[in-house]
């Protein structure tokens, strides 16, 4: 069987190889001088590891700033979507009510919906609102999503009723039924909403260049992205190493709850 299957395992090696160096090249990257960035041939291990551009980055470019904005924003994102998300979930998958089915139809119709759709009229509602430039008008569009209603749904349609029914002969009230009972359940799909929303928020940068018009409230992504066409577009040091500031929490976080989140995909049945 093992030989059969040898070029699987070789195709999976090689594309695992394509897709990590890069980053590798990154990372080590960013250990080196200028000079050797731009040898001809290329070095790939460092000659003279230096920390000169995590220096420069966090001491001149003002990244530290940069990097709590974006901590800010995909937090308060991230917590919007499991708290917003869970509880439209719930109610469609448990409650009963009219225009139910209804109301999620029309939750899986948004996910239709292009983005840039709705980019403009999104833009001109929080504008109109005095968000711009602003943490909540860079959080308040994002706290529910559409996808995370729709992925806790699939979530809560898999758990028994009878549970719930223990819960309300206990007396306890729905709020509690949703909060002790059956939210705890959830923590695979809590996760795989988590990892995924804090990705697409650490990463987002349309909304984030439009609506965040002085430099203290720039996203990293933003702030990488201005940098690389700026004074320092040549300085290839400084935005390596920028690019792993960038990478590495979400690296760290997927990491840490993939288990979790392949369960969660497992479950919910999300193809």
């Amino acid at each position: 069987m093992m030989r059969r299957t040898w070029w699987i395992y070789l195709i999976g090696v090689l594309g695992l190889i394509a897709v990590a160096a890069p980053f590798a090249w990154m990372f080590l990257g960013s250990f080196k001088t200028q000079g050797e960035l731009l040898r001809v041939p290329p070095t790939w291990w460092p000659e003279a590891p230096t920390t000169q551009n995590y220096d420069d980055l966090f001491n001149k470019a003002n990244f530290p700033r940069y990097f709590l904005n974006s901590t800010i924003v995909a937090l308060a994102v991230t917590a919007g979507n499991l708290v917003f998300c869970s509880m439209i979930g719930y109610a469609l998958a448990k409650l009963r009510f009219k225009g139910r089915n209804a109301l999620f139809l029309l939750v899986m119709a948004t996910l239709m919906v292009p983005g840039m759709v709705t980019f403009v009229p999104l833009f001109v509602l929080v504008t109109n609102a005095g968000l711009a430039n602003s943490y909540p008008g860079l959080i308040l569009p994002f706290l529910v999503s559409p996808f995370g209603v729709f992925l806790m749904r699939q979530f809560f349609s898999g758990l028994p009723d009878d549970l719930m029914d223990a819960g309300r002969v206990d007396g306890s009230s729905e709020l509690g039924i949703f909060a002790r009972i059956m939210l705890p359940l959830t923590r695979p799909a809590l996760a795989t909403l988590g990892i995924l929303t804090f990705l697409g928020s650490w990463n987002n940068f349309l909304w984030p260049l439009v609506i965040a018009q002085t430099e203290d409230k720039y996203t990293l992504p933003v702030a990488l992205a201005l940098y690389s066409t700026g004074q320092n577009a040549q300085n290839f040091g400084l935005l390596m190493a920028g690019a792993v500031v960038v990478v590495i929490p979400v690296l760290v976080m997927f990491l840490a709850f993939q288990r979790h989140v392949t369960k969660g995909i497992a479950i919910t049945g999300i193809k």
